[in-house]
């Protein structure tokens, strides 16, 4: 299972990014089902779309990648401010954290801050310092 952080469906979806490449390639390793997002991050991917008038042609493109969203847990308000507290990441890097450490054990991001703080936490990271 591959956590996306907002950046990698950003730059997936935007092919003047310079990390387009490398997040579409992120976006073929696993099979079907096995990309997750965290709502918090879907909606920051959101934004463009809804900013764009293009909101549905996002929203399908997402489910055809086949990225499901992350449900909630139990105490996650306290876990999320737990990680904002000794990471310094911001809210919805924490959300990106939190679901590869509870759902994933890898995190795709092109965000370094979220990259380090995911490999001091274990994660395997993708995107960030990998080469295109």
């Amino acid at each position: 299972m591959i956590t996306l952080d907002a950046s990698c469906l950003i730059a997936h979806f935007e092919r003047a990014d310079p990390h387009h490449d490398q997040a579409s390639a992120i976006m073929e390793i696993p099979a079907s089902g096995e990309l997750q997002i965290h709502t918090i991050n879907s909606a920051e991917v959101l934004v463009g779309g809804v900013r764009g008038g293009r909101v549905n042609q996002m929203l399908a493109a997402i489910q055809k990648l086949g990225v499901v969203t992350v449900p909630p847990i139990d105490d996650e308000a306290l876990r999320l401010a737990e990680l904002r507290y000794s990471t310094g990441l911001k809210l919805p890097g924490c959300c990106a954290l939190l679901a590869a450490m509870t759902n994933g054990q890898t995190l795709a991001t092109f965000d370094q801050t979220l990259a380090e703080a995911g490999r001091h936490k274990g994660l395997q990271v993708l995107g960030h310092g990998q080469p295109n």
